[in-house]
């Protein structure tokens, strides 16, 4: 019989890291419509007081979700970046408030959530 707990981990990981492998390759093609959908006045404020534009503030989160997404693919520090993702998401979320993303930033926080404490023995 198949191990659905194995291919079910897997498939998992792959719908996660199609997400963010997607939105990581848009944030280069697509800086604009980001830092108006997802980034508050208040903390491209706070960045630029760091020198850091609101633009270099999406493309840094750009490779960070590719960055995400290669692990998601390959398993190399999976438990690390899918910590990391759910935290990303989470604070996306805190500071964009709610809106019609909420729903999908919950469902990716369970995802990766489920990811991170996946038992490694069922990998």
């Amino acid at each position: 019989m198949i191990n659905s707990t194995k291919y079910s981990y897997l498939i998992l990981r792959i719908g996660l890291a199609a997400v963010f492998l997607w939105f990581g390759v848009d944030k280069f093609f697509h800086p604009t419509f980001w830092i108006n959908t997802s980034i508050p006045a208040s903390i491209i404020a706070l960045v630029g007081k760091v020198g850091i534009s609101a633009t270099q503030l999406i493309y840094l989160n750009g490779v960070f979700d590719v960055l995400i997404a290669l692990s998601l693919i390959t398993g190399v520090f999976i438990q690390f970046f899918a910590f990391c993702a759910g935290l990303l998401v989470l604070f996306n979320l805190v500071f964009t408030g709610l809106n019609e993303t909420t729903v999908h930033d919950i469902g990716l926080i369970g995802a990766c959530i489920s990811v991170f404490l996946w038992p490694e023995r069922q990998r």
